[in-house]
């Protein structure tokens, strides 16, 4: 049980299983002194035979139970696909039904949405076409009333840098400055000149006096007039806040005729008589000039307004129809949106149509192609699942006839393998009603390339072949007819197959490096007793160093390969190989029977008389 406890079997059969292999080992013992009294040939049972058959049936079961979950899962899964196919079919011709109708609304929405966007595009381009001519005259009063706006500021120009000039020499002018001119008692004729245009300006009167020159005339003397407006605190305030644009005709006519037309009447010339007055000439002059500019701009800032107004009442109305035309313009964007969406719609039910149109073309050709074998995958898939039940027993069977039955000849190996499995049934261990080790071992390509390499095609001999590919130890071949012997030679020709003898001087180097580079070796011609020097290798003796696998051969440490292989065989007809060499070898009787003879001439005679038969074979 302990050797068994890691293998999943139910525990009856792990019961069984473990009297089974006390089973063949007692029942090989008794086998081999029947097999010594009837052919005086030599077979040992030894603990190690037992050992390896119970490695050998662990390994062969996992192995086995994979191979064939695997069969069947390929099955299985074809068997579902057929299925999911069959029930699929139903549901897509559904669909497709389904489909076709919504395909047809959402076409006839499409058109319906094409016609009204045709219509209102139209109504847009109208739109668009109002609003432009509408913009167009817009866009003339804007350009007129910029036109009369610049003409006016261009006038202006001429006039408010005197003004501004005015108004600064104007703040500049202290009280105080005032006051001098008021005190002067004899002013000079320069202030006197300034103040008489000022009190004009502000529309005072003038003193009438007698002349001075005693002409008897009287005269008009505005320097009384001149004091009381100077002593007025108000004064400066009252010049800059004069009213500019709406100056007396008779006022600026006395000022044109008799000041600003006087060469003496330059702030330059009165600056010397009287700084407060330079600034008041200026200032008289700056108005002289605003007013003349003023007469020529009124009539443009009336024009100004007057486009200004026709611009407001264009661009109301031009408004007004951007209004309408953006409100026309979102309705037809809204369309074109919702004609996108049903055009989307529409692409998307023609794909899911196209789509389900292949699937159901695929799947209806997936049926008729493979509905046939629905019936055949089926009863593989039952097949499989009864050889995956009876897998332990015939693995079980399998193990014993590896580790045990391979010197024994074919009456004795087929006499053994009936009563264990009578044993195996009676035990109600599951296995097969016809057990054979190539039916549950054998795999038929890789037979039929060893038949191709020269292995005779009767069931023992390809026993011994599947023996040879499943046994953990190295086979040693009695082939005194030296089948054994071409076959491998055949069969490892393509893998540098290297043949050796112990009697060859350089056998061992040959060895080493076959078992260093993978290569395969032949190992010949052996007698009773095999070479100390090969026991590390027969016992597979290799140790792991830096990762790597070693073996040790006499003296030398070699790299070990995975990928080596060791054959042995001997021409002796009957050889007596003692237990401490059959425990480390696989025992193979691979003597000619009378159905691999058969098979022998009837090759040698085809050769003969149908050569290409035999050629076709070999192929």
């Amino acid at each position: 049980n302990k050797f068994l406890e890691d293998v999943e079997l139910e525990e009856g059969v792990r019961r069984e299983t473990v009297y089974m292999c006390k089973q063949f080992h007692q029942s090989v013992r008794l086998l081999s002194e029947k097999y010594f009294e009837t052919l005086r040939r030599h077979n040992y049972v030894t603990p190690t035979s037992y050992l390896e058959l119970i490695l050998t049936f662990k390994a062969l079961l996992g192995r086995k139970r994979s191979e064939i979950m695997t069969l069947k899962k390929r099955y299985t899964t074809g068997l579902e696909k057929l299925a999911h196919a069959a029930s699929q079919v139903s549901t897509m011709q559904e669909e497709l039904v389904a489909l076709q109708p919504e395909l047809k609304k959402t076409q006839e929405e499409t058109e319906k949405l094409m016609g009204v966007i045709e219509k209102d595009t139209v109504e847009v381009e109208a739109k668009k076409q109002v609003v432009a001519a509408d913009e167009a005259v817009a866009n003339e009063a804007a350009a007129k009333a910029k036109a009369i706006q610049r003409d006016c500021q261009s006038d202006l120009a001429e006039a408010l840098p005197a003004l501004n000039s005015a108004l600064a020499a104007l703040n500049t002018l202290k009280p105080s400055d005032i006051s001098l001119v008021k005190a002067m008692k004899n002013p000079p004729s320069a202030v006197k000149l300034v103040m008489e245009a000022v009190c004009i300006m502000k529309g005072m009167k003038a003193e009438r006096k007698p002349d001075p020159s005693g002409s008897g005339k009287m005269i008009e003397d505005y320097w009384g007039t001149s004091q009381k407006l100077l002593g007025d605190m108000k004064f400066l305030e009252s010049l800059k806040t004069y009213d500019k644009d709406n100056i007396p005709a008779a006022v600026i006519k006395k000022i044109r005729e008799k000041y600003t037309s006087n060469p003496e009447f330059d702030p330059s010339l009165i600056a010397k008589a009287s700084n407060a007055c330079e600034g008041l000439c200026r200032w008289v002059r700056a108005m002289e000039v605003y007013e003349r500019v003023a007469r020529v701009v009124a009539p443009k800032q009336v024009k100004l307004k007057e486009a200004e107004q026709e611009l407001a009442v264009q661009t109301a109305k031009l408004n007004a129809k951007r209004a309408q035309l953006k409100e026309v313009a979102d309705k037809l964007q809204a369309l074109n949106d919702q004609f996108d969406a049903t055009v989307t719609k529409k692409e998307h039910l023609e794909a899911q149509i196209d789509i389900c149109s292949k699937k159901l073309d695929r799947a209806e050709k997936l049926i008729g192609g493979l509905g046939g074998e629905k019936e055949r995958w089926s009863e593989a898939a039952k097949e499989l699942s009864e050889r995956y039940h009876n897998a332990t027993g015939d693995v079980l069977l399998s193990s014993g006839v590896v580790a045990y039955l391979g010197a024994f000849t074919v009456d004795f190996r087929n006499e053994c393998i009936a009563d264990w499995q009578v044993e195996c049934q009676k035990r109600k261990i599951p296995c097969s009603s016809n057990f054979s080790l190539h039916a549950t071992l054998g795999e038929p390509v890789k037979i039929r390339a060893w038949q191709i390499a020269g292995l005779p095609v009767d069931s023992f001999s390809i026993d011994n072949g599947i023996i040879v590919s499943n046994s953990r130890r190295w086979p040693l071949m009695i082939d005194p007819q030296g089948q054994a012997n071409k076959w491998i030679k055949n069969m490892e020709k393509e893998n540098k197959l290297s043949v050796i003898k112990l009697s060859d001087p350089n056998y061992s180097r040959t060895l080493e490096n076959s078992i260093q580079f993978g290569t395969p070796v032949l190992l010949e011609n052996v007698g009773e007793e095999l070479d100390p020097l090969l026991e590390p290798l027969l016992l597979k003796q290799t140790f792991k160093q830096g990762g790597v696998e070693y073996i040790k051969l006499g003296e030398n440490v070699i790299e070990f390969s995975r990928d080596f292989r060791f054959y042995i065989t001997t021409r002796l007809r009957s050889p007596h190989y003692l237990p401490e060499v059959s425990v480390k070898v696989t025992l193979l009787n691979f003597m000619i029977t009378p159905l691999g003879l058969e098979d022998q001439l009837l090759g040698i005679v085809a050769a003969k008389e149908k050569p290409e038969l035999e050629e076709k074979k070999i192929n």
